[in-house]
């Protein structure tokens, strides 16, 4: 794709790596057929080509968003899925994430919109005040049925639509609070490792039985686990808002935290059960390669960091003598398939260790969830996660498994059908409980 930066535009770093980007495009159009938005709206600038095109409109204008541009750019699940199907090897994340970063600071929003934004932002990477907020959505749930929903086919929700959307997420009870940071727990046995494990926000309030399972696992077969103490929210939560002072902060505090960890006690790996937070802490070295002080410790952070199921299996564990005749159906995060490339992997460790294994149909699909997208895009999510519910229904599962906790709420919230997190099952193979239920 050709470009039109002039030589004062190209003296930026950011868009001198957006006409890298752009000039990769071929638009071929192989990522429309793979891009949720697109398969539901059948609406060229809401596909990656179309907003490709937008964006390189915006940056070569210099010119602030247009209510048109945002519309399509916010539609956006930044599930990259377009990424996995390019042939060109364009970097959409990178592209889009610029995008959304002009957005916020140049787009002015409704004012309903932006305090919405704004509590999300401010609530959500902080788990006490999540948890709070929590217990009192847990009052409003039964005022939800009386907000408006919106009409059939509708793409562009109301104030009211989002608020209910909210609440229905909301769960009706809430688990004891994990393990707090600063905590470690020894290995079991020789130590062959040591690790930290990232303790999340959302997942830490919602469902701490992930970690805990996590941490069985681990310390069971010979890895310590550090629970690192000043550690933050991963960043990208608002990083995907387009408030990149927010979540850079929070990435060099983090670095900060965990190379301070790793001199004092030594680190074999950042370990991550949320994949969403995995795909952005390893793009740390990507986001602060401008920063003189800290490009090389983000990008050392970035080497550390693994999905829990990348370092479950460079431990060569024994497969587990449990059998179980247990169908699961693996619903691979879009944050794992597409942004860490990590698609098999989870799965081969759930048939060697027992499971009955099912792929899913349309599996390249986003679920709907996408951070806070199933509350800024309800509708849209809504008709995503019914189409993922319906493909899962297909193959019949006793239970359903993934490595993100927003897909787990989001799907969740469609199905009877149990949904746990791949690292529960694979402790329950090797001597944990059962997981629990929904």
């Amino acid at each position: 794709m050709k470009t039109e930066f002039t030589p004062a535009q190209l003296a930026d770093p950011d868009i001198v790596e957006a006409d890298k980007i752009l000039r990769k495009c071929v638009h071929c159009g192989f990522c429309t057929a793979t891009c949720p938005t697109y398969v539901l709206l059948g609406d060229e600038l809401d596909s990656p080509r179309g907003r490709i095109y937008l964006i390189k409109q915006m940056l070569e204008k210099n010119e602030p968003p247009t209510a048109e541009v945002v519309k399509h750019i916010d539609r956006c699940l930044s599930c990259l899925a377009c990424m996995t199907t390019c042939p060109s090897g364009v970097n959409y994340m990178h592209l889009v994430d610029q995008a959304r970063v002009k957005i916020a600071k140049e787009y002015e929003r409704p004012l309903p919109e932006r305090l919405l934004r704004t509590v999300l932002a401010y609530v959500l990477p902080r788990p006490k005040l999540f948890r709070a907020s929590m217990i009192l959505a847990r009052f409003g749930r039964p005022f939800a049925a009386l907000l408006p929903g919106s009409k059939a086919g509708a793409t562009t929700p109301t104030f009211l639509r989002r608020i209910k959307a909210m609440l229905a997420l909301a769960p009706a009870s809430l688990p004891s609070p994990g393990a707090v940071a600063g905590s470690v727990f020894p290995a079991k046995g020789l130590r062959r490792g040591r690790v930290a494990l990232l303790q999340g926000c959302a997942q830490q309030v919602l469902a701490p039985r992930i970690n805990e399972a996590a941490i069985r696992l681990l310390t069971r077969h010979g890895v310590e686990v550090v629970l690192v103490a000043d550690e933050q929210c991963c960043g990208a939560l608002t990083h995907h808002m387009g408030d990149d002072l927010d979540a850079l902060a929070r990435a060099r505090a983090n670095i900060t935290a965990w190379l301070r960890e790793a001199e004092r006690g030594g680190l074999d790996a950042i370990v991550v059960t949320a994949s969403g937070c995995g795909t952005v802490i390893k793009d740390y070295g990507y986001l602060l390669r401008e920063d003189r002080d800290y490009a090389v410790p983000a990008a050392r952070v970035s080497g550390l960091a693994k999905d829990i199921t990348e370092y479950i299996a460079s431990l060569d564990l024994p497969p587990s003598q449990q059998r179980s005749d247990l169908v699961i159906a693996y619903h691979s995060a879009c944050s794992l398939q597409h942004g860490q490339k990590i698609t098999q992997l989870p799965k081969d460790l759930l048939s060697k260790n027992g499971f009955v294994v099912k792929d899913i149909p349309e599996s390249h699909l986003c679920c709907g969830s996408a951070g806070t997208y199933n509350i800024l895009q309800p509708d849209i999510a809504d008709r995503l996660r019914d189409r993922k519910v319906a493909n899962i229904a297909s193959v019949k599962p006793d239970m359903i498994a993934t490595g993100n906790i927003g897909c787990m709420v989001q799907i969740a919230g469609g199905t009877s059908v149990p949904v746990v997190h791949t690292i529960e099952l694979l402790d329950w193979a090797t001597g944990g409980p059962r997981p629990g239920l929904n």
